[in-house]
């Protein structure tokens, strides 16, 4: 595996909104597995799409399986700034852990990637909800970055565009509409 430097490129892992809006310069992006983590919609949404009085819901890397997502490689000499961006981003409430993590490029090339990983320890962490409080809780989300229902549609599009298949966002995509 190539392991990146720390003043080297930074590739960045997306598996949710940064796939559709990544928000930082970068100068490649291909698509990419990691292992040992899955996509998932198990985290309360206090800021970005929803509040604490009505939360909505977003996705968090949660333990087990594998996920398919993309990794944008970012120059060195943006590397720094990009961190900081997806730490004001991402930790907000710290939610999300920082994690290095393997991913394999679609060229089959490995390489080491920074991702969010939800902590199952902090109290937004939502776990696995029934089918029915998934719904609810997109539907009823809004925050500051807008409505938990263009999130989840946003995402399942860009997902389906990159040939990923994700059948739990369809169903709930399907129920929104």
């Amino acid at each position: 595996m190539m392991r990146d430097s720390e003043n080297g490129d930074l590739w960045v892992f997306g598996y949710g909104s940064l796939m559709w809006r990544p928000g930082f310069e970068f100068e490649e992006c291909c698509p990419a597995l990691v292992h040992g983590y899955h996509r998932s919609l198990c985290i309360f949404s206090h800021v970005h799409r929803g509040t604490p009085e009505k939360p909505g819901l977003v996705l968090g890397l949660d333990r087990g399986g594998a996920c398919r997502g993309l990794a944008f490689r970012v120059a060195a000499p943006n590397r720094q700034a990009t961190l900081e961006y997806l730490r004001e981003r991402e930790q907000v409430t710290s939610v999300y852990v920082e994690t290095w993590l393997t991913a394999r490029l679609q060229s089959d090339r490995a390489v080491t990637a920074v991702a969010y990983v939800v902590d199952p320890r902090h109290p937004q962490y939502a776990g696995r909800l029934p089918h029915a409080e998934l719904v609810r809780l997109v539907r009823q989300g809004h925050g500051m970055s807008g409505d938990n229902i263009e999130y989840i549609r946003s995402t399942f599009e860009h997902l389906t565009a990159s040939g990923v298949d994700d059948p739990d966002l369809a169903a709930i995509v399907a129920e929104l509409s």
